[in-house]
Formats: structure tokens, C-alpha cells, sequence
């Protein structure tokens, strides 16, 4: 199967085999959406399956909490969970400081909400995420439905005083009808193209009203877990300060993660 893919996807398939090691028999597990969560969702299938592995999931989406009983995961609310011990999930960017912009899915709240909620959170990603500085992907920013074209005028105008290179938002849309998230909100993608401060900007886009949340996140990821095309993963610790490096062997009559080719 793995023969088919894109080194792309094969670098995300790796990234999710290798992170799945990461849970253990008992655990509360953060469930990330998008195509490399996606895999991490498959291999832990897997893992209930032919491993017995025992564990619980909290996915950050409708689409993946439907993966996810697919494959055969126990699913919980966080409110039942309470606390996580892992979450795992992937990012459309990240920097040497493991900062991230995530929301290219959409579930960048729901996300934010169930990573802050963990001991640990993993991201998983090939190695064509990583960037220098942050902003080359649009960031989201999940803003009410009311007022919406306020709020936006509102986002570019505050731009101006930031330290990035681009202040033009859009509203995401889903054919001709504006992206709805899951909790009924909408989403503006700012086009920064290089953000300065990206701290900085995560704290004041969520004074803004009419501004749910924003996709930095910042100082919350822990490990990142980079794959890449040709089977090699690197696992890099910012608390520890540690770099490993690993390898994975791609079953060809492996036909799991057929489905998720692109």
C-alpha cells in the first residue's frame, strides 16, 4: 500500500506510526483532525485491534470522533475525561520553538481547548511544515457569525500596528457558502506572511470581539514528531532539550490506510 503514496503522506504516515508508540495502556488521549491525525487515528485502530491496547479518545471533531469509532476507539467528552495524558495531533506549521499555527481543518478551538487540557501534546508533521518564522500558512481566527464583516474590518485594522508583513483577511469558505466549524462559528484567514511577534499578535487578536480564538499556539506543544518520505523520523523534546532519530520500515500488504491516500 505504502508504495502508492506521495513521500508527503508517506512522511505523515511515519510521523503517526511513531507517535502512536508514544500511548499507553490506560490513557486519556487527545485526538487531533486533519490528514496526518488522520493516520495517528488509523494506527491507533490498529493498535486496539490487534495489540489490545486500552485506552480512551477525546477527538478535537465531528470527523474524527466518526474515524475513530470506525476504527474501533473508546470515545469520551473532555468533560468525562477531565484531564488528558497525551494529545496528539498535527499543525500546518511549526518553528524551532515548537510554536505552531494549526486550523487549516478548521478545529483549531476545539483543538486549542483539548491540548491545553494534557500533560504532554505531540505534534505530528512532515518535515515540509517546519518554517524559520511563522505566518507563510494563513492563520485562522474563529469569529462569531454575528458582525462577522465588523470583525474582520476590526483584525485588518489592528494589523497595522503589528509586526508582520501581510493584513489581509478572508472568510473561509466551503463552496459558495461561508466554512461553518463545529461550533457554528466562522473562520478569517489572516495572509501574514511573516509574523514578527508571534506572541504578541495571539494575545492581542483574542481581545478583539467578535474573535473566538486564533490557530497560534504558543508554548504548547512539547515534542514535535517529524517525518520524513523516505521512512526517517526525528522526535525533538523543547523540555528536554533532546533530538532522537528513528526509522520506519513501510509494510507494502499493509492496506490500513488505503483510504487516506490523497
Amino acid at each position: 500500500m505504502t508504495g502508492e503514496l506521495s513521500p508527503i503522506d508517506k512522511a505523515k504516515f511515519v510521523a503517526a506510526k511513531r507517535a502512536a508508540d508514544l500511548v499507553e495502556d490506560g490513557m486519556r488521549v487527545g485526538l487531533g483532525t486533519g490528514s496526518t491525525a488522520a493516520w495517528l487515528v488509523r494506527c491507533l485502530g490498529e493498535m486496539v485491534r490487534n495489540e489490545g491496547l486500552k485506552m480512551r479518545g477525546v477527538p478535537t471533531s465531528t470527523r474524527t470522533a466518526q474515524l475513530a469509532r470506525e476504527v474501533g476507539i473508546e470515545i469520551i467528552t473532555l468533560d468525562e475525561a477531565r484531564w488528558l495524558d497525551i494529545t496528539i495531533d498535527g499543525a500546518d506549521e511549526f518553528d524551532g520553538d515548537l510554536n505552531l499555527i494549526k486550523g487549516g481543518g478548521g478545529a483549531l478551538l476545539h483543538e486549542k481547548i483539548v491540548a491545553t487540557a494534557s500533560d504532554q501534546m505531540v505534534v505530528i508533521a512532515d518535515v515540509g511544515k517546519e518554517v524559520g518564522r511563522l505566518g507563510a500558512f494563513p492563520l485562522p481566527v474563529e469569529v462569531i457569525p454575528f458582525g462577522w464583516q465588523t470583525t474582520q474590518a476590526l483584525l485588518e485594522e489592528t494589523l497595522i500596528s503589528m509586526d508582520v508583513l501581510g493584513r489581509t483577511a478572508t472568510l473561509r469558505m466551503n463552496g459558495d457558502t461561508p466554512f461553518v466549524t463545529d461550533e457554528g462559528n466562522h473562520i478569517l484567514d489572516l495572509h501574514l506572511q511573516r509574523i514578527g511577534n508571534a506572541r504578541q499578535v495571539a494575545l492581542v487578536l483574542n481581545q478583539i470581539p467578535g474573535v473566538v480564538e486564533n490557530g497560534l499556539f504558543i508554548d504548547i506543544c512539547d515534542t514535535v514528531v517529524v517525518g520524513h518520505g523516505d521512512g526517517r523520523v526525528e522526535i525533538r523534546d523543547i523540555n528536554q532539550g533532546t533530538v532522537e532519530h528513528d526509522r520506519l520500515d513501510f509494510v507494502e500488504s499493509d492496506n490500513l490506510f488505503t483510504d487516506l491516500a490523497d
